[in-house]
């Protein structure tokens, strides 16, 4: 299963306000309300649409803005099926990285980054997979398969 983090596509967003707004943080805030709830509620399809709309508005006047926004547009419907968060979040997935990012914290950054600790690539290895076997109640299965190797 993969997700596109919401946050990380929400940047997107408002990379692209910042570009069409450069100077007006109003004027940016007011094209995100839309845009972003078109994106959170999984309706990439219309958000692709409206960027397409919004990049041959600038295509005569700034192409090179034009541009910028149909490669974002390419992006989302590119990755439009990892951006159905309505969907994600009904089957009990997070759609952002933080609970993977504090997950990594505190099972390998906890154990491996302790004062004076060094580690080679093989030890710091080997610690990360019997942290992660005895979080996940997967220990014994770890064990075995090391001594059968």
């Amino acid at each position: 299963m993969q997700i596109v983090d919401l946050y990380h596509a929400r940047q997107h967003l408002w990379d692209l306000a910042a570009l069409l707004y450069p100077h007006d943080m109003a004027a940016k805030k007011r094209w995100m309300v839309p845009m972003k709830d078109l994106l959170d509620h999984g309706r990439t399809e219309l958000l692709v649409e409206w960027l397409r709309e919004i990049a041959a508005e600038h295509t005569e006047t700034q192409p090179g803005l034009a541009e910028e926004i149909s490669k974002e547009a390419d992006y989302f419907q590119t990755n439009a099926h990892r951006m159905r968060y309505p969907a994600f979040r009904e089957q009990g997935f997070f759609v952002g990285s933080g609970v993977i990012e504090a997950g990594c914290k505190s099972i390998v950054g906890v154990r491996l980054k302790q004062s004076g600790m060094f580690w080679t690539v093989r030890g710091a290895n080997a610690i990360i997979a019997l942290r992660c076997c005895r979080f996940n109640q997967r220990f014994e299965d770890f064990w075995a398969e090391t001594r059968a190797a």
